[in-house]
């Protein structure tokens, strides 16, 4: 990644509020306001700044967990609320790298079994970290799982 995600936040953000688009001026001050807290919490170990993997982990969490309330609005019959979630998860995913289709992810799950070199399903922890150490950005891990169990016969 050419520009690191910290400095495209911060030109987001000019862009918006120059736009006058309050929702996303809002949503990427959220953003920022979670990446801060994010930030706080890793100095006890050391890290000044945490390193855009983790604000990419830091994304993914905040689009699964606006996803989960969502659906509940849906459920509870409160489509405003609902929709209102789904714009911030716009917003988030807009930062994210572009996620692999399933073909792709199949293939690299392939890849990543014949580079651990596993047989079997106790093989599993070698194949997720390969997968992780090439692909973190791209590939959601919780649909590579199943995928990578079922490429080892479990």
């Amino acid at each position: 990644m050419a520009d690191d995600l910290r400095t495209r936040f911060t030109a987001e953000l000019k862009t918006a509020m120059l736009a006058k688009e309050a929702a996303r001026v809002s949503g990427i001050r959220m953003i920022t306001a979670k990446l801060k807290d994010a930030d706080i919490a890793a100095r006890p170990s050391g890290v000044e700044k945490v390193p855009d993997d983790q604000i990419i982990s830091m994304l993914r969490g905040m689009v699964k967990s606006r996803t989960e309330s969502a659906g509940m609005y849906r459920q509870g019959n409160r489509p405003e609320l609902a929709e209102k979630e789904e714009a911030e998860i716009a917003i988030i995913e807009s930062f994210l790298p572009q996620q692999m289709d399933d073909a792709a992810m199949q293939a690299a799950v392939q890849d990543a079994v014949a580079e651990a070199g596993a047989s079997s399903v106790k093989d599993m922890g070698k194949v997720m970290a390969v997968l992780r150490a090439k692909h973190a950005a791209s590939l959601d891990m919780a649909k590579a799982g199943p995928l990578v169990k079922a490429a080892l016969g479990g």
